[in-house]
């Protein structure tokens, strides 16, 4: 699509040789600011796509640790308290 826009505008420029400048210069005009846009709308996209899987990896590590945990629980293995939690000192009787 970006090819083509560009071909066109080159086109109607080359095509307008003669009093046409002022249009050229518009039409150069509205095709960068076209084009800006577009790139500002496709950087935000991928950046929404980024923050998205980001937070999904996020979330794949918490399941991740707590799947760790509970088959440490199952196995009788002792580790230390999640970083999040306060350790406690209980005294074994």
């Amino acid at each position: 699509f970006f090819f083509i826009k560009v071909l066109k505008t080159q086109q109607e420029m080359e095509g307008g040789s003669g009093g046409g400048a002022p249009t050229n210069s518009q039409d150069l005009t509205v095709f960068v600011q076209n084009l800006l846009e577009q790139m500002q709308g496709r950087f935000s996209q991928m950046s929404d796509q980024i923050i998205g899987r980001i937070d999904e990896m996020g979330n794949r590590i918490d399941d991740l640790e707590k799947s760790i945990s509970d088959l440490m629980e199952q196995a009788g293995v002792e580790g230390g308290p999640p970083p999040d939690q306060p350790s406690q000192d209980q005294p074994s009787n």
